[in-house]
């Protein structure tokens, strides 16, 4: 497995320190994980925090970050945060693609703290979503987003989320998603020939194995397992929104990737994907002065530019 070699000593010391591949300690970060993030410094995202409601009076916390240009009309991003849907927290955002759009785009970002896998196993992460894109939606005016169309995106398991958000809110009749951003999407429990024996740093075979067991529990690869839960067994792509992603060549999402937007295409849906040879999973997050990691972030902004323009304003 030959790595992009301005990446390469990155991947090497992370594949050597990583204990993501073990189930265990997943269950045992996940919560760990929510804790540590709280305190990173999101004072450059212009960030405020928040709650959300859930229908059962519940609720959870909510980062919303506001964008430093002002050019043109004020969008509205879900952004939901990667972590194998076991980790994580909205905090991520500092060191995501959020940070790219609250740097060089008029927008509101808001990244909810949804329940992770080792709390609740799906659906509640989905439920979670779909909350914070309804509240997106019912105080867009009082966020001060103008346009009436939203961006929902993600990194990851993010990205997996994004896909899943999608096809559900499609499937009750919401049309207020302009278009999405799944970037380097987690879609599939089941076996491809890019996740099957794979070792690449970050994230690989083993890691994706216990994840998805967290998620799903006795469920996983089963023939029931809905696609709210893994995208990649949907087989309807029809009024899917627009989709924006990029891709590395080494890491075990690569053919699910590239198989969920080619069947996008094939249903009629605009599509803009990118593959970076030799980039292993979130290589833009982990090494992001690297050359290949700046060129994804142009590429992402150019594209969300585009896509904004033609789909949302």
């Amino acid at each position: 497995m030959k790595y992009n070699k301005q990446i390469a000593l990155e991947g090497l010391l992370l594949k050597a320190f990583s204990p993501l591949p073990y189930e265990k300690a997943q269950r045992l970060m996940g919560p760990l994980s929510k804790k540590a993030m709280r305190v990173l410094p999101l004072k450059s995202l212009n960030c405020e925090k928040r709650r959300i409601t859930r229908p059962d009076g519940s609720s959870f916390r909510v980062c919303v970050m506001r964008g430093k240009q002002s050019k043109g009309k004020t969008v509205g991003v879900l952004w939901l945060h990667g972590g194998g849907y076991a980790l994580g927290a909205p905090e991520m955002a500092v060191m995501s693609f959020p940070r790219q759009l609250i740097n060089h785009c008029n927008c509101v970002v808001i990244a909810p703290d949804y329940t992770l896998s080792t709390e609740k196993p799906f659906p509640a992460a989905l439920e979670d979503a779909y909350t914070a894109l309804l509240w997106l939606t019912e105080n867009r005016e009082a966020l001060g987003i103008e346009a009436e169309k939203l961006v929902v995106g993600g990194e990851s398991a993010g990205g997996g989320l994004t896909a899943a958000l999608c096809l559900y809110a499609r499937d009750r009749g919401f049309d207020r998603i302009g278009f999405q951003m799944p970037l380097y999407p987690m879609l599939d429990d089941r076996v491809t020939d890019t996740s099957a024996d794979n070792r690449a740093p970050v994230w690989n075979t083993k890691a994706n194995k216990a994840a998805w067991r967290i998620y799903l529990g006795d469920r996983v690869m089963n023939n029931g397992v809905s696609p709210y839960a893994a995208p990649a067994r949907a087989t309807d792509y029809a009024a899917l929104p627009p989709a924006i992603t990029v891709i590395g060549t080494v890491e075990p999402f690569y053919r699910e990737t590239l198989t969920y937007f080619e069947n996008l295409k094939r249903a009629g849906v605009p599509t803009a994907l990118k593959e970076y040879e030799g980039a292993y999973h979130a290589f833009d997050m982990l090494a992001p002065y690297a050359a290949v990691s700046r060129d994804a972030n142009r590429f992402l902004l150019e594209q969300y530019g585009a896509f904004t323009e033609q789909y949302i304003l």
